[in-house]
């Protein structure tokens, strides 16, 4: 691996900082996101949040209060040599309502002592402006992203924090797994349905607003700072044909083009054309604006960055069992072990995945999220031994360089997701752990919140140390 590879780890803000109601934050998505049997028609916009009963627990309102142990979390990135954190910037703790003229100063401030303190380690801050987050008045007064308005104010938030910024963070990602409104609207772009609302044209409708924003946040970002790195985002994987069946082998290159479009558009500038004819033929009219596809052409990303669990799976057949637990609709693979999740350990599928990516774009790649949730147990010695976790990490890094040493993919980080524990984004559990900080929290809120290091903590501490040489 090169020399200036950015080691680190990943966390965000919805699903670790807490302080909801603190420093003059706004209310925003993740907290009206609940825990139990509800989160899920919540998060694909089938519910509204009004509905829901007054007892309901919102794990995401406190989460690992982050932003109180922000100090102490980065201490234990820099014990582990980290050379780069990926977060969020929370949108409502910096412009409440999210129409504010003037940002709320006390949430700048958070963020610049939170980079202050990883500037101090010599660790590079990597912001993601939008992950699953948008302040609550945006989604109750304009629809969230079905709605152009929202651009302006996304476009606003952006300046302030590129212009205060502009000295101290290189590298941004204007949205996380922005593919992900496709799965779970509301988590992913605060969108809510109306009975017999045509939710497919409001879900592209909104994915051409946010593209549209995407491409100007990076115009903007090259104006006030050319040295800005702006990439985007994916939740990757490939998708296998479940067998040779040529059937399957075209369900295939579908479900990868849903997975690619919004790529697409971010890397290369334009609607593919598969993405056209299909607009076309389900009958989908977008409102575009004139100067809508000159924005796209001409402000592409830098980067691409991307999310990496598993693979998929399809079959036409019929027949068959699913794969439970992921967001992703997927056939059972059955050369492929499952997580306690369901979700499937693919390993070369995560080389599968780089080389078709950057053979698609010839974009750098830098992977920001990868990891194993787990149900950890903290033993009577205080020590948590998580060889399960280092197996899979170990068997994904050693994918990894195989993919930039052998077939030349240009790489320029990896930061394993949860990094220190947090809340699930799909289950809004505590239980489903991916850290190699344990945090004493449990699924209904209780826990001192107290930080235990995890045996892979040490490993991961020696993975860096000798950049991916020693694996053990």
């Amino acid at each position: 691996m090169r020399k200036d590879f950015l080691w680190g780890g990943a966390t965000a803000a919805n699903q670790c900082e807490g302080g909801w109601q603190e420093g003059g934050r706004g209310m925003a998505l993740v907290d009206v996101i609940p825990y139990g049997k509800d989160r899920m028609s919540i998060m694909e916009g089938h519910m509204d949040y009004k509905e829901l009963p007054k007892d309901t627990i919102y794990p995401g309102r406190e989460a690992i209060n982050f932003y109180k142990h922000y100090k102490e979390d980065i201490a234990l990135f820099a014990e582990m040599g980290f050379k780069c954190y990926r977060f969020s910037f929370s949108w409502s703790r910096i412009f409440p309502t999210g129409e504010e003229t003037e940002p709320n100063k006390e949430g700048l401030m958070f963020y610049e002592a939170l980079i202050d303190e990883l500037l101090r380690y010599n660790i590079e801050p990597v912001v993601t402006i939008c992950h699953f987050d948008i302040p609550l008045n945006l989604v109750d007064k304009y629809g969230s992203w079905r709605n152009r308005k929202v651009i302006d104010f996304y476009l606003h938030y952006c300046e302030i924090v590129f212009r205060y910024f502009k000295d101290k963070v290189r590298y941004w990602i204007t949205f996380n797994e922005i593919n992900m409104l496709m799965h779970l609207p509301f988590m992913g772009a605060g969108i809510c349905f109306a009975k017999g609302e045509d939710e497919i044209t409001v879900k592209y409708q909104a994915a051409h607003n946010e593209l549209v924003a995407s491409a100007s946040a990076v115009k903007l970002a090259h104006k006030i700072n050319p040295k800005f790195q702006v990439g985007c985002m994916l939740a990757a994987g490939s998708v296998y044909p479940y067998s040779c069946r040529p059937e399957d082998v075209w369900e295939s290159v579908k479900k990868d083009r849903e997975n690619y479009f919004f790529i697409d558009i971010q890397a290369r500038g334009e609607y593919p054309t598969y993405a056209k004819k299909f607009l076309k033929q389900k009958g989908i009219h977008l409102e575009i604006e004139a100067e809508d596809e000159k924005i796209l052409k001409e402000y592409t990303v830098d980067f691409i960055s991307l999310s990496y669990y598993n693979s998929r799976c399809v079959r036409t057949d019929g027949q068959g069992e699913a794969s439970k637990g992921n967001v992703f609709a997927s056939a059972k693979n059955p050369y492929l072990e499952c997580s306690q999740w369901g979700w499937p350990i693919d390993p070369l599928g995560f080389r599968i995945t780089l080389n078709a990516l950057y053979d698609r774009y010839q974009k750098p790649l830098f992977i920001v999220e990868n990891g194993l949730g787990a149900r950890d147990k903290l033993e009577e010695n205080g020590t948590i031994e998580d060889d399960y976790r280092i197996d899979y990490l170990k068997a994904h890094i050693k994918a990894m360089i195989a993919a930039v040493e052998e077939d030349g993919i240009d790489l320029i980080g990896y930061t394993p997701w949860g990094c220190v524990d947090l809340i699930s984004a799909t289950t809004g559990e505590m239980s489903k752990r991916y850290g190699f900080i344990y945090v004493d929290k449990d699924d209904r809120g209780n826990g001192t919140q107290k930080r235990v290091r995890k045996k892979s903590f040490d490993w991961y501490k020696k993975v860096i140390e000798t950049n991916g040489e020693n694996l053990f």
